[in-house]
């Protein structure tokens, strides 16, 4: 028996006996007996839902294992978060260069061609670094359960845009200077390698608290 149904027995013998107390006595054969009679009934209520019952108690909780990182993870991390809010302009130079490249081809501006490869190279070796840390991290949490999830389909998302980003630069660039279609799939690779990267950053900002 639950603790409510026991004080609504309580409750219940309890207004039996007031109830009865306060009507007016009638005489009869059991009034003398009447009032004594409905004391012990609810005394008798009272010791048999006071008495323990026979459900198990609850099993104990069991304890969150505390999981410790290194410090080197919060070093990792913030170099991590620097150098992937750095992509940012990096991303929008890259768009404005190639936008020149894309319109002019080869009568596009100097800076536009030769600042589209140095802005290629800082990609790459942002990603490398990225890679590396987001890696390292990646292991030494993961006996983390807080935000897995989230870490984990950053890195794969991350890694899906390096992928498109080393196709676009060290497979298609040279052939877009060239051929029309490659150039063509040259900038819808490297711009869809641009949203994912942005998206998955923004996830991880928004998400990550």
């Amino acid at each position: 028996m639950g603790s409510d149904q026991r004080m609504q027995w309580c409750g219940w013998s309890v207004s039996l006996e007031v109830t009865f107390r306060a009507a007016p006595r009638k005489r009869g054969p059991l009034g003398p007996f009447l009032e004594p009679m409905l004391a012990v009934l609810g005394l008798t209520l009272q010791l048999v839902v006071a008495v323990p019952s026979d459900t198990p108690p609850p099993a104990p909780r069991r304890r969150v294992q505390a999981v410790e990182v290194s410090d080197w993870y919060s070093k990792r991390l913030t170099l991590h978060r620097r150098l992937s809010y750095a992509t940012i302009p990096v991303f929008a130079f890259q768009w404005a260069a190639g936008e020149q490249i894309w319109d002019k081809g080869a009568a596009a501006p100097a800076w536009a061609r030769t600042g589209h490869r140095i802005g290629a190279a800082t990609v790459a070796t942002v990603f490398v670094a990225n890679t590396v840390t987001g890696a390292l991290n990646l292991w030494e949490s993961r006996r983390v359960p807080q935000g897995r999830g989230q870490r984990t389909m950053h890195a794969i998302s991350m890694l899906v845009a390096q992928a498109g980003f080393t196709w676009a630069g060290a497979f298609l660039s040279e052939q877009a200077e060239t051929d029309f279609d490659k150039r063509a799939l040259h900038r819808k690779v490297a711009l869809t390698s641009m949203g994912i990267t942005l998206t998955s950053g923004l996830l991880m900002t928004v998400l990550n608290k």
